[in-house]
């Protein structure tokens, strides 16, 4: 019987209260009821768990698979669809999936380590540029997963909620303009709706055998393809130089390899920035300043 670590169970307290505990402690018999309709031994959890339980476990044939279990079943099984989608495109594998018990079972990467392990920035971000370029296509017909105005739709609520409310905004009213304002231009001249990855860094781009990558994770996003740059650009943002340095270089290489242009980088960058500030204030933060610091980093490649 497999032990929810009791870090778990609080996050899952933090995140949904009661029901969210509820689910958590159900774990145990769900992993049981999957391993016998799968056909897999459970092993260990993988020790980052955060959002969802993640379990490493072995097939009767001896191929290590991984079962992905979450409260949000709408959210994973968006997840699983994009996977699929992907199919063949570099995306990990889904051997199997229940929208009902809100699993996933999907192959394991071997080695399976992240490209994060890759200290050197440069050859880091030609690998990003090779697993990038051969992932995303048109959505599949009939598909529904978020927009890009939906992605960012919490700079809008921060707008309504205190538009309505005598207080000063935390905010800087400038930088709020402006990122809706590159909002609005972007989404205005993008060329071609693409289905995205949506967290697309180095964490989330797994070592498949000796020469292959593999991406994991993905949110499912419509929208234009140089915002799948972005989580890539905001993760080891001071790896191999200041921030500043190594964001420059990472968006040359891009657009040198992956013909993307710059400046619709930044622009995303200017605008994710602003959405990340909107998010903290939401979820009752108050260091909103971290995102407009990247807001405001990228604002330079615009000057």
């Amino acid at each position: 019987m497999i032990v929810i670590p009791d870090t778990f169970i609080k996050r899952m307290h933090e995140l949904h209260g009661e029901h969210g505990v509820a689910w958590a402690e159900a774990l145990p018999k769900l992993i049981a009821d999957c391993a016998s309709r799968f056909d897999f031994s459970p092993q260990a959890p993988f020790s980052n768990l955060s959002y969802n339980f993640v379990l490493r476990a072995t097939r009767s044939d001896g191929k290590r698979v991984v079962l992905k279990s979450s409260f949000m079943k709408g959210e994973l099984s968006r997840e699983v669809s994009v996977l699929r989608a992907y199919e063949g495109r570099g995306a990990i594998h889904v051997l199997d999936a229940d929208e009902e018990w809100g699993v996933a079972l999907l192959e394991g990467a071997e080695p399976g380590l992240p490209l994060s392990t890759i200290e050197n920035d440069v050859l880091a971000t030609d690998n990003f540029c090779e697993v990038f370029r051969r992932l995303h296509l048109p959505p599949p017909t009939g598909s529904l997963y978020p927009s890009m105005k939906q992605h960012f739709a919490a700079i809008e609520r921060y707008r309504d909620r205190f538009n309505y409310m005598n207080v000063d905004v935390p905010l800087p009213p400038s930088w709020v303009e402006n990122a809706e304002e590159c909002l609005e231009y972007l989404i205005a001249t993008t060329s071609e709706n693409l289905l995205l990855h949506g967290d697309l860094h180095h964490d989330n781009i797994l070592r498949q055998d000796e020469e292959k990558w593999a991406v994991i994770d993905p949110k499912g996003i419509v929208g234009d393809i140089h915002f799948d740059t972005i989580q890539y650009l905001l993760n080891y943002e001071d790896r191999g130089g200041d921030c500043e340095l190594v964001l420059r270089d990472r968006i040359a290489i891009m657009a040198d390899r992956l013909g993307l242009d710059p400046r619709r980088i930044a622009m995303w960058g200017v605008a994710r920035g602003v959405l990340e500030a909107c998010w903290t204030i939401e979820d009752g933060g108050t260091d909103w300043h971290r995102g407009i610091q990247i807001t405001e980093r990228f604002a330079k490649f615009l000057d």
